[in-house]
């Protein structure tokens, strides 16, 4: 099958989960807990990430998805150099005991050591089974815990060699946006910290709702944890190189056999032009965009009632029931039967 054909083979390399996410549904009444780690110059953007994607109200879908709350080892924490200073959050011990995810602090001071307090936290948190998440540099606080030792992780693209220099035994992927390993994760920069908020919500809540979220939030729905960190815009070499109209159409059409030459075409640009515009501004390739767009379509129409596997391969362009099958489980941990019956019509609230 040609390289640009619409349907890649299921065993395309992708950076994806290598870990079945687990069935996290807490017990009816019992919302899934999200509980932020707040020390001692602790970024507050990454903080706002956070409180946006898992502490708002949701009155636009008639439910709140997450119980969110803040804990800190200190009673006055100053926060980036000084220029915040946070009271008034909860005690770390009993809060983080109480956490179904815990996202850990993160620091730009990435050689001063954590305070044992907060390593001790995470590390009960994980004996437990809690879900652990680092934004930006809170992948070196989660390696300071000896969490990740032998898993899969990603940072900063600035502190990667410093981290692979003190933490050999973890498995940096130093060039992806986030990494899913299961019960951790982690994402490289500030802005992939939302990256990977919008990710956990698919996970937790299925696309739907993750969509409603990102409208919310006037961003991406989805970008892959694949996709690269560092991503050039250089100044267009003519009038509108943007890519926003080939997008718009090819999303209207993902039901077709479209294929990059299509979408070329459609740019009136060549195939390569069109691969390097992809590069620069989205820091991926336009068969791994178009092929995403396609799973997402297809965790749509399972989330929306269709029972028939083949009429959602066909509208979501992915040709075969086998060919979504394997895609659907290679991107969620999950079969479309398991898939529908966690985020399908009827599946009821889950958190």
């Amino acid at each position: 099958m040609p390289q640009d054909s619409s349907h890649p083979p299921a065993s395309a390399p992708r950076t994806l989960p290598d870990r079945t996410p687990p069935d996290r549904t807490p017990p009816p009444g019992s919302p899934h807990r999200v509980v932020v780690i707040v020390d001692e110059n602790s970024n507050p953007f990454e903080l706002g990430c956070a409180t946006e994607i898992f502490g708002l109200r949701r009155p636009e879908l008639g439910r709140d998805l997450y119980e969110f709350a803040l804990c800190s080892p200190l009673p006055r924490t100053l926060m980036r150099d000084g220029f915040f200073t946070l009271t008034g959050v909860g005690d770390l011990d009993a809060l983080a005991d109480t956490a179904d995810t815990l996202i850990v602090p993160n620091r730009p001071d990435t050689d001063v050591p954590r305070r044992p307090a907060v390593l001790d936290a995470i590390r009960r948190a994980h004996d437990r089974g809690a879900r652990l998440v680092g934004f930006c540099s809170g992948a070196f606080t989660l390696a300071e815990a000896g969490v990740l030792d032998g898993r899969r992780a990603t940072a900063h693209w600035q502190w990667a060699d410093s981290f692979r220099d003190r933490f050999p035994s973890v498995r940096l992927e130093p060039d992806v946006l986030f990494v899913d390993d299961g019960d951790i994760l982690t994402a490289a920069g500030s802005a992939a910290a939302l990256d990977l908020g919008l990710h956990l919500v698919r996970r937790d809540h299925g696309a739907e709702v993750a969509n409603s979220v990102s409208r919310r939030l006037v961003f991406a729905a989805h970008r892959d944890g694949g996709q690269r960190q560092f991503v050039e815009r250089p100044v267009p070499d003519v009038p509108d190189a943007s890519l926003a109209p080939v997008l718009a159409w090819a999303q209207q059409h993902l039901d077709t056999p479209l294929t990059v030459a299509d979408l070329a075409r459609h740019a009136a640009v060549s195939q390569a032009t069109l691969h390097r515009r992809f590069r620069a501004q989205l820091g991926t390739t336009p068969l791994a965009w178009l092929t995403g767009e396609r799973i997402a379509l297809a965790c749509r129409l399972i989330e929306r009632g269709e029972q028939r596997l083949d009429m959602v391969a066909r509208r979501s362009g992915l040709g075969t029931a086998a060919n979504l099958r394997a895609h659907l489980r290679r991107e969620t941990g999950l079969s479309p039967s398991s898939y529908r019956r966690r985020f399908g019509v009827g599946a009821g609230p889950s958190g």
